[in-house]
């Protein structure tokens, strides 16, 4: 299994270097989010072994589980709090996660503010942009995102650092990392979380600095359990 996952890390990070340098961009400018929701300790430890540092989780109590101990062992472990968060679980989110890329309505960017002036954490912090404006997926519409980026930033004081979406499955996604990027230009935003497995090469070429891959590294769902 250890081989295998260093095999996948290796093939990825090539992937992300050789389409770096096919848009005229620094491969050290885009980081490797290695998605590990669903996958137990052992493979992430393998991972970590490999040299990945960065994770990505999609639920609070999954990476509570999980994270303290690998912590314990890699302290320098960052942690990307990447699916829907509520806000009965902020406290436990400012304090074990550091970077929070869910940021998807007010009530939430509300709660965020307020435990981070209670706590003194301050994480960096992603709005979700629900690009294809898809009822059934979380996220700020496009033409919401100016207006809620400024009430965030400038009412609330949080630190929004960048942008994250999810385009539709069967939808080009092209098109939305550059709908991402363009929302990310005019508000002044640097980062840009967008390109899974699938796609992550075409993200890149649209401005890419995170990328989230799970299946290409750890296999398919269920393939490490």
């Amino acid at each position: 299994m250890g081989a295998r996952i260093a095999s996948n890390l290796e093939t990825v990070r090539a992937a992300i270097e050789h389409a770096a340098v096919a848009n005229g961009r620094e491969p050290a400018s885009i980081a490797l989010v290695a998605v590990s929701k669903t996958i137990p300790a052992p493979p992430i430890e393998a991972a970590i072994e490999a040299g990945q540092r960065v994770f990505g989780e999609n639920r609070v109590q999954e990476a509570q589980a999980k994270y303290p101990a690998l912590r314990e062992a890699f302290p320098d472990l960052v942690l990307h709090l990447i699916g829907p968060l509520q806000t009965n679980k902020v406290r436990d989110a400012v304090s074990l996660f550091d970077v929070i890329e869910s940021i998807d309505r007010l009530r939430l960017a509300e709660a965020l503010a307020k435990e981070m002036e209670r706590s003194g954490r301050r994480l960096p912090c992603l709005i979700e942009v629900n690009t294809g404006e898809e009822p059934q997926k979380a996220g700020i519409f496009p033409a919401d995102a100016d207006a809620f980026i400024v009430e965030c930033r400038d009412r609330l004081g949080l630190p929004i650092d960048g942008l994250m979406c999810v385009p539709p499955l069967d939808e080009e996604p092209a098109l939305h990392f550059a709908l991402l990027r363009e929302i990310a230009r005019r508000t002044g935003l640097s980062l840009l979380s967008m390109g899974m497995s699938a796609d992550f090469e075409k993200a890149i070429r649209f401005g890419a600095t995170h990328v989230r891959v799970g299946s290409a590294i750890f296999g398919a769902r269920g393939a490490t359990q």
